[in-house]
């Protein structure tokens, strides 16, 4: 069964993960992630913010040309 990404991606290099890990290897990786998250919004938070604002402002600008009523 093929999953889809959400970055949209088809095709690049599978990302296997291993099946037997114990539980705190699994939280570990998931508390690494988190980490990274964290530390990716802190340096770039400013700009992710503008970039989400843009992409919201742009999705929903539409050009109105009947009238409302």
């Amino acid at each position: 069964m093929k999953h889809h990404q959400p970055s949209g991606l088809h095709r690049g290099l599978d990302l296997l993960i291993n099946p037997n890990w114990s539980p705190d290897q699994v939280t570990a990786v998931i508390e690494l992630l988190d980490d990274l998250r964290d530390r990716i919004w802190a340096h770039y938070e400013f700009t992710l913010m503008t970039k989400f604002q843009e992409d919201r402002v742009a999705q929903f600008d539409v050009e109105i040309t009947d009238p409302p009523f």
